[in-house]
């Protein structure tokens, strides 16, 4: 079964350097399932991937929509409050639900009470986010925050105090930890991670990424440095093509020796909070054709095992994503692990490397010089 992943936080003791362990725990899509919930909810809630890259306009639709895996445990306050976050390269925000949140989704979930913090400091200035499913508002404050021992001081986030709709009511965790750069903060917040690095908490200005695969432990985030067994067959390092999300150039994808899209170049952002790989719709249908899959992405389990490795070509280089990576099984059926989403941009379209593409890599995400590093697993 495929399950979602709770972080247990530990502390490196050398240096300022930070290892965010992860566990499992049941996704969304299987709670609903086994409440006879799915089907009804699926069609009550609309949802648009493409929403959360439109520049300029503070979307977050929660990434893959039904199958986020990765969350960590933080604190905020003094005393610490804890609260479950997303990890997510793909935002720049740091919010968690208030007291002062009446909605549903709200009540079901840890609530940040700013009375019972003696660090918390209030602000006039509010704080509202829309997501491809519904939307949350609140207002802004400042207090500690902690990630796995780090102290971050008067770091500035949100607290909700609307939660409108359902979706949040299901979801395993109560807020959201952006990485990604201020330029897409909403209401110009300073990120968690600018303020590690502008506070001196980490040895590097950079955090790095591994995840497991198939239901296994020991994924983490780790803040500050290069675990070096994981990087054993060397790092590719690709620069940004913009400092907003993580955002790199690609020259093409090909199956078998033979490109099928991106074949005149096209631009991807490596986002941990994206389950799936994120295809252009005219790429996506492709995609679905020359691997033997319905429209709706679902292939015989038994073809499955036969597919082709997707051929990434990234600055110069081939990054392989074999079938197992992108066959999800759930139970006897199977389905590609792609979801068609179109975003217009002035480069050209858009593809989405989420964890489909990340757990083939051991990914670092370096500020200091603007570039992801790849290390094949």
């Amino acid at each position: 079964m495929k399950l979602l992943l709770l972080l247990a936080l530990v502390g490196l003791a050398q240096g300022f350097q930070t290892r965010v362990m992860l566990r499992k725990m049941k996704s969304l899509r299987q709670r609903l399932q086994e409440q006879g919930l799915l089907e009804s909810y699926l069609k009550q809630h609309p949802y648009n991937l493409a929403a959360k890259y439109f520049p300029g306009i503070a979307v977050e639709p929660l990434e893959n929509y039904m199958d986020d895996e990765y969350f960590g445990t933080i604190s905020i306050g003094t005393p610490p409050q804890e609260f479950t976050v997303v990890f997510d390269t793909g935002s720049s925000n740091l919010w968690v639900p208030s007291v002062f949140c009446s909605s549903p989704a709200c009540r079901n979930h840890n609530r940040f009470n700013p009375a019972e913090s003696s660090t918390f400091l209030s602000t006039n200035d509010t704080l509202f986010i829309a997501y491809g499913t519904g939307s949350m508002s609140g207002v802004l404050g400042y207090d500690t925050v902690n990630v796995a021992g780090i102290n971050v001081r008067n770091q500035i986030f949100g607290l909700a105090e609307t939660e409108p709709g359902d979706f949040f009511y299901y979801t395993p965790f109560d807020g959201i930890l952006g990485l990604a750069f201020p330029s897409i903060a909403s209401s110009g917040a300073t990120p968690v991670f600018d303020n590690m690095m502008m506070e001196n908490l980490v040895d590097r200005r950079l955090f790095s990424v591994y995840l497991s695969r198939d239901s296994q432990s020991g994924s983490f985030v780790l803040f500050g440095a290069i675990d070096p067994f994981y990087t054993m067959q060397g790092i590719s390092w690709i620069p940004l093509s913009s400092e907003t999300y993580w955002q790199i150039s690609m020259e093409s994808v090909s199956i078998s020796g033979a490109p099928v899209a991106c074949s005149f170049g096209c631009q991807a952002i490596v986002d941990t909070g994206t389950t799936l790989l994120a295809v252009p719709v005219r790429a996506f249908r492709t995609l679905l054709r020359r691997l033997g899959a319905s429209s709706s992405g679902e292939i015989s389990c038994e073809a499955a095992r036969n597919l082709p490795d997707l051929i990434f070509h990234i600055h110069g280089k081939e990054f392989p994503v074999p079938s197992r990576a992108y066959v999800l099984r759930n139970g006897g059926s199977c389905s590609l692990g792609l979801q068609g989403m179109d975003v217009p941009t002035e480069e050209g379209e858009l593809w989405i490397l989420g964890d489909v593409f990340i757990r083939e890599y051991y990914v670092i995400f370096d500020r200091a010089n603007n570039n992801v590093g790849l290390s094949r697993l």
